[in-house]
């Protein structure tokens, strides 16, 4: 294999790529992406056996076909560090040499042969979506799905799938997120429900293109295969049973503020910067025309922070984790938001838009 490629497109297809492959793990070929040459094509491919990632590479010129398996992290610290406009890239017997106009790089390779089999797309799209729309639906939810859960359901995004609708859910028990999309073509009258890892999802996230480009989805067996442009990701499914979020979304609730969304983050922010292990919390006061986000810490101080609203309710204070509402805050994508309470002990919903919901739970301000 001979390759000459434009050292930018390589270093943002292996950036995509890498982004899979894992720090650490008993079998060393899985730290290694991939190269495959064909014609005028070439392809990455990179997998932690659970996600599996094909992208195409532009900007290439094909002088011998073939493939390579070269470890991910001294491949991409290359291309990183260089600043010619050409890399050339040649496998020769169980050798790489990554060459430009003053450096050459001589890398063992593996045998291409042992590299896991990563599927690609092949076969009828079970539903169609705009990768700007999906992208979009993937910030306002992954941030709330759990990290580390013996809940397993819990670290993965629920795709609840109907003929012209995809319903994203997340949550991780103290928060919900729920962001209701349109699809371009959906499986007809035969809807689903689905959890796919977040980090598939985030992966998603970071595909660039045209927000126009179409996101194509097929399931097979326990894997869900997305394809968009040049790119390809095959995931394995998140087994378990998701919480039924439909009874978590509190309803009925008769106190009711609309914010200014750039406002209420920067009030949050600041109300924030005095909390401390101690205190946790930012206290939210809602009285006539007024709201008060404010926190008290033992031996450190107290912030207070006004912001004018229209509210016409009864008063109502309830205390908040303040980086469960920054990380809501920043994913919004209206200039405003409506804020619905109930007691104090019971969410607080958000809303913005008729699309999206997110669900909080209160702490104790003790």
């Amino acid at each position: 294999m001979k390759v000459d490629f434009n050292r930018i497109a390589l270093q943002e297809a292996l950036a995509l790529v890498t982004s899979v492959v894992p720090s650490r793990t008993p079998k060393p070929i899985l730290q290694c992406i991939k190269i495959a040459a064909d014609k005028d094509a070439v392809r990455l491919y990179g997998t932690d056996l659970e996600i599996g990632i094909e992208c195409g590479v532009s900007q290439v010129e094909v002088h011998a076909k073939g493939e390579v398996v070269i470890p991910a992290d001294r491949v991409a610290g290359i291309v990183r560090e260089s600043v010619d406009e050409v890399i050339s890239v040649e496998s020769v017997e169980g050798t790489c040499h990554i060459r430009t106009a003053d450096s050459h790089f001589t890398i063992y390779s593996h045998e291409a042969s042992q590299y896991p089999k990563i599927p690609s797309f092949d076969g009828k799209a079970d539903l169609v979506i705009e990768l700007g729309e999906l992208q979009e639906g993937i910030e306002q939810t992954v941030f709330a799905a759990a990290k580390e859960s013996t809940r397993y359901a819990l670290n993965g995004i629920l795709w609840e799938v109907s003929a012209k609708k995809l319903i994203l859910v997340a949550t991780d028990g103290r928060r919900l997120a729920r962001r209701k999309l349109n699809l371009l073509s959906g499986p007809g009258e035969s809807g689903y429900r689905i959890i796919v890892p977040a980090k598939t999802m985030s992966l998603l996230d970071r595909i660039g293109g045209d927000e126009k480009d179409k996101v194509s989805v097929r399931l097979v067996d326990n894997q869900i295969l997305i394809g968009c442009a040049n790119v390809v990701v095959s995931s394995n499914l998140v087994e378990g049973n998701f919480p039924k979020y439909e009874d978590i979304i509190p309803s009925g609730y008769d106190k009711k503020v609309k914010f200014q969304t750039e406002i209420a983050l920067s009030a949050v922010r600041r109300a924030a910067l005095l909390t401390n292990e101690d205190s946790k919390g930012v206290k939210v006061a809602i009285t006539a025309d007024s709201v008060v986000f404010s926190c008290r810490a033992p031996e450190m101080g107290d912030a207070q922070v006004d912001v004018s609203v229209e509210y016409k309710g009864e008063p109502v204070e309830i205390g908040f984790n303040p980086q469960f509402l920054v990380d809501v805050l920043r994913v919004l994508k209206t200039p405003e938001f409506d804020m619905e309470l109930g007691q104090p002990d019971r969410p607080g919903l958000i809303k913005s838009g008729a699309s999206f919901v997110y669900v909080v739970m209160p702490i104790n301000l003790g």
